[in-house]
């Protein structure tokens, strides 16, 4: 085994050349995430928001278990999506597993309940500030949850970054229902784990580099839209 001098200059050396594999690993994840993120985001945002604003029977019960379901183990979430999928499954015919859209299904399926408790906390703390005034205004149940959730825009940033992070980092339902297939499924988690038990450490680093640079990049994105925001809006 290479020494971790060596180690770290094969992994640069990949960056430097733009290896192919590393290349299309990087894509494909970041494609896989991102509609996941963007599946959660248009799911899990409104729904927290409906969960803060709204007044039914069940509402702390269901509070409950979305909050509860933020910690949901990525495995669990794995061998559903894979028994729904395959070919017993209900949705075996759609021919989906050991796909990107079924990777995607499983972290979305992971990042709705984290968005959506995020959503429900940020969402509700502005209900309490806003809400006899909406009530003033006469505002219905949704135009409330609506111009909420546009008035909280750059605070819920939190709630699309961390789903984003839990994306990114999951490993074991993208694991089992995209079966680790190079150059079809295969995301830059699965190939970490897969490349480091090979003893293939420099790939294996590259990818982790990768992994770690694209989060802290979004993540001063937004910290710098957020501070714009400010600055613009007060």
């Amino acid at each position: 085994m290479p020494g971790f001098a060596a180690t770290i200059a094969d992994a640069v050396a990949l960056f430097a050349t733009f290896d192919r594999h590393l290349v299309e690993i990087v894509v494909l994840s970041l494609q896989v995430s991102g509609g996941a993120v963007l599946l959660g985001t248009l799911i899990g945002l409104p729904f927290g928001a409906c969960l803060a604003v709204g007044r039914f029977p069940g509402k702390n019960a269901l509070t409950v278990l979305v909050s509860a379901l933020m910690g949901l183990p990525s495995v669990v979430v794995g061998v559903v999506v894979y028994l729904a999928l395959s070919r017993s499954g209900p949705f075996g015919g759609f021919g989906l597993l050991y796909s990107a859209p079924a990777m995607v299904i499983a972290q979305t399926l992971l990042v709705v309940p984290l968005m959506a408790a995020i959503a429900r906390q940020v969402v509700e703390d502005a209900w309490l500030r806003y809400e006899e005034e909406l009530r003033v205004l006469r505002f219905s149940w949704w135009h409330s949850v609506t111009t909420l959730l546009h008035d909280c825009r750059h605070a819920l940033l939190v709630a699309v970054l961390a789903g984003l992070g839990r994306a990114m980092s999951e490993v074991g339902a993208v694991m089992i229902v995209g079966g680790n297939i190079d150059g079809a499924t295969r995301v830059m988690t699965t190939a970490i784990a897969l490349e480091t038990s090979k003893g293939d450490l420099p790939l294996a680093i590259a990818l982790g580099l990768v992994l770690v640079a694209v989060i802290l990049l979004l993540n001063m994105l937004a910290f710098a839209l957020r501070a714009w925001a400010e600055r613009r809006y007060g």
